[in-house]
């Protein structure tokens, strides 16, 4: 087929069927990319249709189209003196508004179609942070549970050997994601600090004291509470005393979690791959801090023995009566059945904490039911927000306090809400979708745009 499929169509109905069906022809097998561009292209195809430069400059197939991908064989050696052997991947998919910036995961459900949909999505994201960074995702397909620290270092380390030719702090700079927190960005650094004889800021989510940015690990967290609160502000609601749903037990969630409490908020759940923890009365401080540290140690919710704690295996915390949910675990944890499910229990707000963990048809559903719905690549910008901080922090050589990183990213979330609102306002509702979405195409279009045909 012809990689430069072109779309004729009168009506953006039919650019857009034309535009998918293309997208699925030169990219065979890969549903979550598919699922990730169709959801973007469903708002962004109208306003271009209004926009007809977007159009002649073939600007949508263009951004869909990774600058380009890369995929290396990653071998390294068990504890057992076994030599184990993974697939490592980068996708550097656009960088007109800055260097390739996004997260780096670990986990056997990786591969070519996860990576593209979460880079895909990155670009909208960092966009919207109003930051100069482009786009791009990686990781390998090797699950760090249940090894030790001598086989994740020796792993990271066979990793970096090849991914360091990639990458720089005005190429390409990786973050953390699921699997890869600040231990596993240590033993990378520490290699690529070693191959390339160079101290950069080439790698976020650094620790303290060699270059890392302070609330670097709540900030995604914080960042999604932030932005709920000011979609709940607009609409004349707040977090004070509302019930909250939280899933997953991860970073995400434990911060989120966190910064909810400290607003008000009553969050009654939270859950991992096995099951729902469901507390009742409010999960406290105090239980938090036993759950995080819990989770530091690999283990899961089920052996929490704390007082009003109900541990439910295979359950998610959708069906408790709540005012907000917070899906923090992973991409596609609600469904259409989850979503009528969650709309029965009373829930008038769903804000996204993970990386697309609604279902098209879920999403669907919430706009039917006219349900407050804070997309991913808005509400969980936060990460990416003072990952490029630190980076900032690293160019000039100084370490700010934490309150001046989190006034930096109250402000950054503030802004996005902002231009969430600016381009979804439809009469007296704003839709957060196409807001997020065409808010954040709009910059890096024109960016492309301004370079002509490249």
């Amino acid at each position: 087929m012809d990689q430069t499929f072109k779309c004729y169509a009168d009506t953006p109905e039919e650019y857009y069927d034309c535009f998918i069906r293309g997208l699925k022809e030169r990219n065979p097998g890969e549903p979550e990319f598919h699922q990730a561009v169709a959801e973007v292209s469903k708002s962004i195809v109208p306003y271009i249709f209004d926009n007809p430069k977007y159009i002649k400059g073939q600007v949508l197939e263009r951004l869909s189209e990774p600058d380009r991908l890369v995929s290396f064989r990653v071998c390294w050696e068990d504890d057992e003196g076994n030599i184990r052997t993974n697939r490592g991947f980068r996708v550097q998919f656009n960088n007109t508004i800055g260097p390739y910036k996004g997260g780096l995961r670990f986990h056997p459900s990786v591969n070519q179609s996860v990576l593209k949909f979460l880079g895909f999505e990155q670009i909208f994201k960092n966009s919207l942070t109003g930051l100069p960074i482009g786009g791009g995702k990686g990781g390998a397909n090797f699950d760090p549970k249940g090894k030790s620290d001598a086989e994740i270092m020796r792993f990271c380390q066979s990793f970096m050997i090849e991914l360091y030719r990639h990458i720089g702090e005005d190429v390409d700079v990786p973050a953390g994601d699921i699997g890869v927190g600040a231990r596993e960005i240590s033993y990378m650094f520490g290699m690529y600090k070693r191959i390339t004889n160079r101290f950069t800021g080439t790698l976020t989510g650094k620790g303290i004291e060699y270059g890392g940015s302070l609330i670097r690990e709540e900030a995604t967290g914080y960042g999604l509470t932030y932005f709920a609160e000011n979609v709940l502000n607009h609409h004349s609601e707040g977090l004070k005393d509302k019930v909250c749903l939280v899933s997953g037990a991860g970073n995400v969630a434990q911060f989120a979690v966190e910064k909810l409490i400290e607003k008000g908020a009553k969050v009654v759940s939270m859950s991992d791959s096995k099951g729902m923890l469901h507390v009742k009365e409010g999960i406290g401080l105090e239980l938090l801090q036993e759950i995080k540290d819990l989770k530091k140690k690999g283990k899961r919710l089920h052996e929490i023995q704390a007082t009003g704690c109900e541990y439910h295996e295979g359950k998610d915390p959708w069906g408790i009566e709540a005012d907000y949910a917070f899906p923090s675990a992973t991409q596609n944890e609600i469904d259409l059945d989850d979503a009528k499910t969650l709309i029965s229990s009373g829930v008038k707000g769903v804000f996204e904490g993970a990386n697309m963990p609604s279902t098209n048809e879920a999403i669907n559903y919430f706009n039917k039911h006219n349900t407050l719905f804070g997309p991913a690549k808005a509400a969980n910008a936060g990460g990416v927000a003072v990952s490029s901080l630190e980076m900032s922090q690293n160019n000039i050589g100084l370490s700010w306090e934490r309150e001046k990183v989190d006034n930096e990213l109250q402000s950054i979330m503030k802004d996005i809400h902002q231009t969430c609102v600016k381009y979804g306002q439809k009469k007296e509702k704003v839709c957060y979708i196409t807001g997020a979405n065409v808010g954040g195409f709009v910059k890096v279009a024109d960016a492309m745009l301004s370079f002509g045909i490249y």
